[in-house]
């Protein structure tokens, strides 16, 4: 069931997420979780600041009730579930950006005003590194 990934700063991408909260796929029968991953790599290979962000595809992260889910995650830092993106080049750049500020953090916190205001209001949850907890 599990396979292996490289343990680095990496955005998982549900690759069966629905197009959007109404439609599970786009007008040409894919997946919005397809259409938002090609967004991702298209965005990656256009831009040298993402290059140390790994891609990670995966079959569903169980946030149903939402849309084009990621989890950032990185080794030793909170890792976070985002959703409710539309799978375009501008969620991806987003997300994106914010995985970068993500990786320059010692913990995985970003400062509220290094945000790009793409990724506001799309955080579902936030989850600890293995063997630790996030203090208040």
């Amino acid at each position: 069931m599990l396979i292996p990934a490289e343990k680095r700063l990496a955005i998982v991408a549900c690759t069966t997420c629905r197009v959007s909260a109404t439609d599970r796929e786009d007008a040409d029968g894919v997946r919005g979780g397809a259409l938002l991953i090609a967004a991702l790599e298209a965005a990656k290979a256009a831009d040298p600041r993402y290059a140390e962000v790994a891609i990670q595809p995966m079959p569903c992260l169980f946030s149903c009730g939402e849309h084009c889910s990621i989890h950032l995650r990185a080794p030793g830092k909170v890792g976070y579930l985002l959703g409710r993106f539309a799978p375009d080049a501008d969620a991806a750049q987003a997300i994106l950006d914010y995985a970068v500020h993500y990786g320059a953090s010692a913990e995985g916190r970003v400062p509220f005003k290094d945000w790009p205001q793409g990724i506001k209001g799309h955080f579902i949850a936030r989850t600890p590194p293995e063997g630790y907890l996030v203090e208040a």
